[in-house]
């Protein structure tokens, strides 16, 4: 049985299949725990916007509220079929969401680039449905792009780490979608800044160990 809804939890629900949810948005926090900043647009002028997937987004958004030139981060769902989930309805496997991250940044400070090497570097995005010991479709690894230039770069970090990961051995391809931002649903207020507000909870993230070839150098690690 165990086998079975594992297999269930990776594999994406068709519309028949998706869980309802509901009409309005779940209550959330206003503001930014560790930097104030607003959780939701407008987030300043010349502010740019981005999505990530990475594997469980407590640890995922941390590594993006540490990157100097990130405005602002939260956590939510992206990519399904269900609106306006719940945590639990996406941990069941039922709505084709991911656990992503919305990443508001200053391109005057920080590059496109410089995020998208943060973003590969902090997981191993060859593993399809899954990162590390968590499994299940809200795991996957994803970039949402807000506009043509965003999606350019994207493909082309993906290139050139592909290719660096098979010159350092590692046989498996990469398995990160890249797509036009969907909807975002913001998750629930505990889930945001959730390790700045319980600093020794679970962070399930982890690399490679191979550097991706864009930017402008490597972030430090945390």
């Amino acid at each position: 049985m165990f086998g079975l809804n594992l297999l269930k939890k990776t594999r994406m629900p068709s519309a028949e299949e998706a869980l309802p949810g509901r009409p309005t948005p779940l209550a959330t926090a206003e503001t930014h725990f560790v930097n104030g900043a607003p959780l939701k647009a407008p987030f300043g002028e010349g502010v740019e916007t981005v999505i990530f997937g990475l594997g469980c987004f407590w640890g995922a958004e941390r590594k993006f509220w540490q990157v100097p030139g990130v405005v602002s981060t939260a956590v939510g769902y992206a990519a399904g079929l269900t609106p306006n989930p719940t945590y639990e309805e996406v941990c069941s496997g039922q709505t084709g969401h991911n656990e992503v991250v919305l990443v508001a940044y200053d391109p005057g400070r920080v590059s496109f680039e410089e995020l998208l090497r943060v973003f590969f570097e902090s997981h191993d995005p060859t593993q399809g449905m899954r990162q590390g010991n968590d499994v299940g479709t809200q795991y996957r690894s994803g970039i949402y792009v807000t506009g043509e230039a965003q999606r350019e770069a994207a493909e082309a970090a993906k290139r050139a780490y592909g290719e660096a990961l098979r010159e350092a051995g590692h046989a498996q391809p990469i398995t990160t979608e890249i797509l036009d931002a969907p909807d975002f649903f913001y998750a629930e207020t505990y889930h945001q800044q959730y390790l700045a507000k319980n600093p020794r909870g679970y962070c399930g993230l982890g690399g490679t160990g191979v550097s991706c070839p864009v930017g402008l150098g490597a972030v430090a690690a945390e």
